[in-house]
C-alpha cells in the first residue's frame, strides 16, 4: 500500500459516488482507510516524541468519518473526496489536521470559525497580549511555510462589542478564524520526504498553536 493508491481510489470514488459502488469496493476502502490508520499511528509516535505536550491520538482516533453528514447537508455527495485526521486532540483545543484530497491536500491548525466562547477568548488573549500572536505570525520561517492566516472572507467590517475602533490589534479582532495552511502537491505526499514535511511543519506551527490553545484553556 501507499499515498499513490490512496490517491486511486479517492478519485475512483470521485467518480462512482454512491452507496452502490462503495458496498462493492468495501474491501478497496478499508485497505486504503487502514494504511492510512497505521501511517497516522507512526506519525502519533513521532510527534510525540519531538513535543512533550503532544496529546496521544491514535489513527483511528484521529481519522474522520467519509460519509458526508448528509442530514445538514443534503446536497453533498455521499462521500468526501479526500481523507481527513486530525492528531494532537485534546478537548476544546485546536488539533493539527492533516487532508489529503483529489482536489487538495494540505495540512492545517488552529481554529476555524471557531464557537462564539472560544472566539471571545481569543480576542481576550489579542487585547491582552496580541503582540506575541504578531510576533509569530510575523517570523519569516512561519511566513515562508504557511504565509498569513486564512482568509474566511467573514471578518468583522467594524469592531467587535467591547473593542474601540482604533484598538493596536483591531486587524486581529475583526477576525472570525484563526487558523493556518499548509498546501502540500501529491508529488510530494508520494515520495520519499511527506513524513519529514510533516514533522517541519508541525514544529513551525507550535507556538502559534500554543497561544492559541493557552488563550481558549483560561
Amino acid at each position: 500500500m501507499s499515498f499513490y493508491k490512496l490517491y486511486t481510489f479517492l478519485r475512483e470514488l470521485q467518480q462512482n459516488n454512491s452507496k452502490e459502488w462503495m458496498d462493492e469496493n468495501r474491501n478497496y476502502y478499508f485497505e486504503v482507510r487502514d494504511f492510512y490508520i497505521d501511517w497516522l499511528n507512526k506519525m502519533d509516535i513521532k510527534l510525540a516524541a519531538i513535543d512533550p505536550n503532544y496529546t496521544p491520538t491514535t489513527g483511528k482516533q484521529a481519522i474522520n468519518r467519509i460519509n458526508n453528514n448528509l442530514l445538514y447537508h443534503p446536497n453533498k455527495p455521499t462521500y468526501k473526496d479526500h481523507f481527513g485526521a486530525g492528531l494532537d486532540q485534546e478537548t476544546k483545543q485546536g488539533d493539527f489536521y492533516i487532508h489529503l484530497g483529489t482536489s487538495e491536500s494540505f495540512i492545517a491548525g488552529g481554529f476555524y470559525k471557531p464557537k462564539s466562547s472560544i472566539l471571545k477568548s481569543i480576542r481576550q488573549a489579542i487585547d491582552y497580549n496580541g503582540d506575541e500572536l504578531l510576533d509569530i505570525l510575523n517570523k519569516p520561517s512561519f511566513k515562508k511555510v504557511f504565509g498569513t492566516l486564512i482568509d474566511d472572507g467573514d471578518s468583522l467590517k467594524t469592531a467587535p462589542k467591547g473593542f474601540s475602533q482604533d484598538h493596536k490589534h483591531i486587524d486581529l479582532l475583526r477576525r472570525k478564524t484563526f487558523a493556518v495552511q499548509h498546501d502540500l502537491s501529491q508529488k510530494l505526499v508520494t515520495g520519499d520526504e511527506f513524513e519529514e514535511r510533516v514533522i517541519t511543519v508541525y514544529k513551525e506551527m507550535l507556538p502559534f498553536r500554543a497561544y492559541l490553545n493557552e488563550a481558549v484553556s483560561v
